[in-house]
């Protein structure tokens, strides 16, 4: 089976005891890593039986994919920012530089802004160096971008996350791991498994894993891939929980409102074992 991810540290993080045969599972999980947007992609056309995914592009995949509780991103100060060379007063007329159509902080950039912003789409690794030769405005920044853009003489304009938690009291929704719908309901619930023990294994054996997520981790110092993981990885990535289930809803629930997403009356997370006899009596 293969299972697209990203480069990132989380990602690598939590699939390298799934991707490397240190958890039991009837078949080989084969990893292939790409950009989110790349992933997001792959997802629209139905490509990877089993993928990370911006919470925004799985509101557009709902009918064919269906969410793992464990692996995905969630959580408090952990949002995109918005950053630009000085301060401005306003995006409006400013052309900002995105990670993706389809990424989660594309569609919370949409939500909390009245009026329109000019964007156009770069790959996230490309993004700071485009502010600082003038190329854009301001630039959308994710990932370990969070922490490095006062190197690049950036400063921040919004941070979307803090947008977020101010606006719904939730932790903002950013990735989730996904299965296809059509695999039987056994199969889902046993990667859903899988992926929460390759987590626990890393948390158990922190070193093992670090030479492979050096080797992804593109050029990122070592102290800033220690705190990516340390961010973006907590106990939503475990499980993600009835608060973040709530997250979640709200997200869709907004950007539906708003004429954001498709809507879809699929349930979103893969269904224990326990939800499913309740379902049945």
């Amino acid at each position: 089976m293969n299972l697209g991810y990203s480069f990132c540290p989380n990602d690598t993080f939590i699939f390298y005891a799934l991707t490397h045969g240190k958890i039991a599972l009837e078949q080989p999980v084969h990893e292939l890593l790409e950009d989110v947007e790349t992933l997001n992609q792959w997802a629209l056309a139905g490509k990877l039986e089993m993928t990370k995914i911006s919470y925004h592009a799985f509101a557009h995949v709902r009918d064919h994919y269906v969410a793992l509780r464990s692996g995905g991103a969630l959580g408090r100060g952990v949002g995109p920012l918005i950053v630009a060379k000085t301060k401005l007063e306003t995006l409006v007329g400013k052309t900002v530089a995105i990670p993706g159509n389809l990424t989660t902080a594309f569609l919370l950039l949409k939500l909390s802004q009245s009026e329109g912003v000019n964007t156009v789409v770069m790959r996230y690794d490309a993004i700071m160096p485009a502010i600082e030769r003038g190329e854009v405005d301001a630039g959308l920044i994710i990932h370990e971008s969070r922490f490095t853009y006062p190197q690049h003489g950036l400063v921040k304009l919004l941070d979307l996350g803090e947008w977020w938690e101010s606006e719904t009291g939730l932790p903002i929704p950013l990735g989730a791991i996904l299965v296809r719908r059509d695999l039987p309901i056994k199969t889902q619930r046993a990667l859903n498994a899988a992926v929460k023990a390759s987590l626990e294994y890393a948390y158990a054996h922190p070193l093992e894993s670090k030479a492979y997520i050096r080797q992804h981790a593109l050029e990122m110092e070592d102290s800033v891939m220690q705190a990516h993981i340390d961010l973006y990885v907590n106990e939503f990535s475990l499980d993600v929980g009835d608060l973040g289930k709530k997250a979640v809803n709200e997200l869709f629930a907004r950007a539906e409102a708003r004429g954001l997403i498709p809507a879809s009356n699929k349930n979103l997370f893969v269904a224990l074992e326990d939800e499913i006899q309740t379902i049945l009596i």
